[in-house]
């Protein structure tokens, strides 16, 4: 049955933006897919499994393998000496596992490792640099849940891998042409768990960030960490800016409490205890870090999209300029980009392409509306603790509550559904049937298909990190952003026929 599945897999399935989904498994009847996926920034997938079809400790070595061949090829002049790599990971279960073997992996390639043991993808970003590294693996499947874990590569700037650099790596993995280091050209392994620390100061050291100004307002906040390296590091940042913390799902053991992904359906506690301490906001974040979300002293969810544009009305507001963020993010980023003078443009989904964008516009500040804050100041990735730090020196600095804030901002609301990838869709087929049905809209295809209507929009397309299709829609209220969303729904399982 598997062989026949990959068969058919392999001639029908379309390439999820350079992924490749391995297998479909029948079980008890129902259809359950346990995947493995390759991409441009990594691999990610299920743990436990067949080889190959999953992200076991075979498939772990393999890649991280074809990420060390790669730094070799792309350091050759520095044959002299050993190759340095900073790795860090998140809490979830499987992480020193993963951690274990990653390491031991690139020792066996003659490369050094910096070790930050349980980290933060941003941590992990400033360190490459500071440490002189060649390049950063975060082990880390970010919103994902406990079943899933990922490594994520970095360059020596500590940013993301391009796109061509990516293909190479699967490349070299799928050829595993790997040359290990003889048993007097190990490399070795360096401990360093200072580093959260120093990622707090680099956070406090930033000419926007009034430590000093929030120590005066007293503020107290209620953080939910998910039980994962969140639960560290941003209480810590608060209590060096003066706020009392109350903690939630803070112990980061790798049980996460809910659903990890920071949306409003899965902080019903967290938006009750914010009420009951009478905080004067919530703070939300992913295992890794670098998805930001606020809960409203009132209770009510901040928005994911509108953490972006409140810290960017503050960035802006002390340092005019332009701003980017991806395709399926508020239009209420452009419209406070505007209020300040600058220009707002939208870049293809992912944080490669936003920080692609943000240096080719110069831009001030950008990100992704799934909380992502990208500040160039302090480095180019998505970091929380940069978020956290200047949204509450922009609060110490309002005669409002985060409530009163949210309501000042330009009125917009989404709704993010989506559909399970199965072999009988054929995702491109499906999308250029809509682009042709809608072609009087205004329609952008750089990254599936974005229709803009007047006074709302929708945006299609296939997931970089899991085996669906996201349906995202805004509109001036959330029933007309719902409906918006269940009308594409409707056509799209209409169009594949599901």
């Amino acid at each position: 049955i598997l062989s026949s599945f990959r068969k058919y897999i392999k001639k029908n399935f379309v390439t999820l933006c350079l992924c490749e989904i391995h297998q479909l498994y029948l079980y008890n009847k129902k259809v359950k897919l346990m995947t493995l996926i390759k991409s441009i920034s990594g691999i990610r997938g299920t743990i436990g499994g067949a080889v190959g079809d999953n992200l076991t400790p075979v498939d772990a070595v393999k890649f991280a393998s074809a990420y060390g061949s790669f730094l070799k090829i792309r350091h050759a002049s520095k044959s002299s000496e050993r190759l340095k790599v900073v790795i860090g990971r998140d809490a979830r279960i499987s992480g020193p596992m993963i951690h274990n073997l990653v390491m031991n992996t690139l020792v066996g390639l003659g490369i050094d490792v910096i070790d930050l043991g349980l980290s933060t993808t941003p941590t992990v970003e400033i360190a490459v640099p500071l440490e002189k590294a060649d390049g950063g693996i975060i082990l880390t499947a970010s919103h994902n849940p406990k079943q899933w874990n990922a490594l994520k590569l970095l360059n020596e700037k500590g940013e993301f891998l391009s796109g061509k650099e990516g293909e190479l790596i699967l490349e070299i993995a799928e050829k595993e042409a790997f040359d290990f280091s003889d048993v007097d050209n190990l490399g070795e392994v360096i401990e360093n768990n200072a580093y959260m620390d120093i990622h707090i100061d680099e956070v406090l050291e930033l000419p926007l960030v009034d430590a000093d100004l929030v120590k005066t307002k007293k503020f107290k906040v209620v953080v939910d960490g998910v039980n994962s390296s969140g639960g560290i590091i941003i209480p810590n940042l608060l209590e060096q800016m003066g706020v009392e913390v109350v903690k939630l799902y803070c112990e980061p053991n790798g049980h996460f409490p809910h659903n990890p992904e920071p949306l409003k359906e899965h902080l019903g506690d967290i938006c009750k205890l914010v009420v009951e301490e009478k905080a004067d906001f919530g703070i939300v974040v992913d295992p890794d870090v670098d998805r930001l979300a606020f809960i409203s002293n009132d209770g009510e969810m901040f928005g994911e999209e509108y953490t972006l544009v409140a810290v960017a009305d503050y960035v802006l507001s002390k340092t005019p300029g332009n701003t980017v963020s991806n395709m399926s993010s508020s239009r209420a980023l452009r419209d406070i980009t505007e209020k300040h003078g600058g220009t707002y443009q939208a870049s293809a989904v992912g944080e490669v392409n936003v920080v692609e964008l943000m240096k080719k516009t110069n831009a001030i500040i950008g990100g992704e509306g799934n909380g992502g804050i990208i500040y160039p100041s302090s480095h180019y990735g998505r970091d929380s603790m940069v978020g956290v730090a200047l949204f509450l020196t922009y609060l110490a600095n309002q005669d409002k509550t985060v409530a009163e804030i949210r309501a000042s901002y330009p009125q917009y609301y989404m709704s993010k559904n989506k559909i399970e990838l199965t072999p009988q869709i054929d995702v491109d087929n499906v999308l250029a049937t809509l682009t042709e049905k809608y072609n009087s809209e205004n329609i952008t295809t750089i990254d599936g298909v974005k229709i803009d209507f007047p006074t709302e929009w929708v945006h299609l397309r296939k997931s970089n990190t899991e085996p669906i299709i996201r349906i995202y829609t805004e509109a001036p209220t959330q029933s007309e952003a719902d409906v918006l969303a269940e009308r594409f729904v409707k056509e799209l399982k209409e169009i594949a026929r599901i």
